[in-house]
């Protein structure tokens, strides 16, 4: 099972979006049988076999194992992430392009330079869960409160100048590529109940 599983096609965003399959993937979190989870949930396992299998038509939940009681086969099903995140591309073929942005200030480039950063990673970590291997990341992730546009200016200029000297540094043109993005924005205000 994976952590996290980005969702890259509309079938499948569509599938996970819908609110009884969302409820079963959260329940599957604990591999059940059909009819283990229609008593959990409280809906008739034929309708909760349907929803299975558009589930594991799209990968999104798959077999932990088969018990056999008699002549009859059950089988166990488990979600093949602990949680899912769609990805833009899965909205809209023409996913923002962070290229296409010229406005490096912008929201749109970051929302669109997010979108990038998911559809890449979410590759990358499937095709390293399907070999076995741990894909290597870094992040860092922090807040910092700036008193004014002059600080927050003067903080941009002083880590690009930092990053840019460790880009320096530990680049080899030969070396394995990788892509660092560093990104601010202020932290939206929490909603007051």
């Amino acid at each position: 099972m994976y952590d996290v599983e980005v969702i890259e096609s509309a079938e499948a965003a569509a599938a996970v979006l819908d609110p009884v399959r969302a409820r079963l993937l959260g329940e599957l979190a604990v591999p059940a049988s059909a009819a283990g989870l229609a008593a959990r949930v409280g809906i008739a396992r034929q309708k909760i076999n349907y929803h299975l299998r558009t589930l594991e038509t799209h990968g999104l939940v798959e077999l932990f194992e088969e018990r056999r009681h008699g002549g009859i086969t059950e089988r166990v099903l488990q979600a093949s992430a602990a949680s899912y995140v769609v990805s833009p591309a899965a909205v809209s073929g023409s996913a923002a392009d962070p290229d296409a942005n010229d406005d490096h200030l912008s929201a749109g480039y970051l929302v669109a330079l997010a979108g990038r950063l998911m559809r890449e990673v979410g590759a990358l970590a499937r095709r390293a869960g399907a070999s076995g291997q741990r894909l290597p990341t870094l992040t860092i992730d922090t807040q910092i409160g700036f008193r004014s546009a002059a600080d927050r200016a003067a903080f941009a200029d002083d880590l690009t100048a930092a990053v840019l000297d460790l880009a320096a540094r530990y680049h080899h043109d030969d070396g394995l590529p990788h892509r660092l993005v560093v990104a601010a924005h202020p932290l939206p205000e929490e909603k007051k109940s």
